[in-house]
């Protein structure tokens, strides 16, 4: 038999079993296009019901996307099935099995991010606009998807974190309280008064509007003696994000230098005492007698 001959029955033959298939084509089609509207009837119905819950938003899309995954896996089952009888879910979960390893395999990473962030979208201690700290990425969370997570930094750009860095390292969450301590050191010279200082100073702090002073002290501790000054720890409660951070140290410090100036409680320079082994000229005569 001629190899063209044999080809030519071989397209044939194909041409034939085509032509028998159309029928179940044409169901497995049908059967595609019912899964289609059924996903988006199941996934806005989810979307209303979840819509009453307090979920977060990317869980809600989550839970939509799982949906729609498990609608799509299993009306494709059913149009193979109807496509080629032989096959059985059985069979197709065991291949489905056997491509899952391989797949695993070679998109480790992507996996590991898409669990950490469903891990992470399940946690209430990080929620949209928390002001985060991680790993030297610090800055205002904007975005929690599946597989990443976008920091919005203060000056404005915007970082794309995989999950899995934040699953797995120390994350600080610096506005999961309304308020926060800050902490500034304050010195005065070795010659005023340490306890009038410390009433000079708490005066003023509680004088700012920034200070939160319900129920949270304001406590001013003196800390040491450092080389040209007595220094004082003040410590207060304000807003926990970084901006009013930044506006309260800012009117601490301006009313403390205000209320110590007008008190005439000195904040000295540092000060350096020279001593020399032999007396030193001071005056032009002293230099030409030597």
């Amino acid at each position: 038999m001629e190899p063209v001959e044999i080809l030519t029955n071989q397209l044939m033959s194909m041409a034939r079993d085509a032509v028998a298939l159309l029928p179940q084509i044409a169901v497995a089609l049908a059967v595609i296009f019912v899964t289609w509207i059924f996903s988006k009837i199941l996934r806005y119905v989810l979307r209303r019901a979840l819509d009453r819950t307090r979920l977060r938003p990317s869980l809600k899309e989550l839970f939509a996307l799982l949906l729609n995954i498990f609608v799509w896996v299993l009306g494709v089952m059913i149009a193979a099935v109807i496509v080629f009888p032989n096959l059985t879910p059985a069979s197709i979960l065991a291949g489905l099995g056997i491509g899952s390893v391989a797949i695993g395999f070679a998109f480790k990473d992507v996996f590991e991010n898409f669990l950490a962030g469903i891990l992470i979208l399940f946690r209430r201690e990080m929620r949209i606009g928390d002001h985060i700290e991680c790993e030297g990425i610090e800055g205002q969370v904007s975005h929690i998807a599946i597989r990443e997570s976008h920091i919005r930094q203060t000056d404005g750009q915007l970082v794309v974190v995989p999950n899995s860095l934040l699953f797995k390292n120390p994350v600080t969450i610096r506005t999961d309280r309304d308020v926060r301590r800050v902490t500034v050191i304050c010195g005065i010279a070795y010659g005023e008064d340490v306890d009038a200082s410390r009433e000079v100073i708490e005066t003023a702090v509680r004088g700012c509007d920034s200070v939160v002073t319900k129920d949270k002290p304001i406590q001013i501790f003196a800390q040491e003696f450092a080389e040209s000054s007595i220094n004082f720890e003040v410590t207060w409660w304000t807003g926990s994000k970084p901006v009013e951070v930044r506006a309260s140290r800012d009117q601490v410090v301006a009313a403390v230098k205000r209320a110590l100036d007008d008190a005439g409680i000195e904040i000295p320079f540092p000060y350096r005492t020279l001593t020399f082994k032999e007396a030193l000229p001071l005056t032009r005569e002293a230099r030409t007698a030597n």
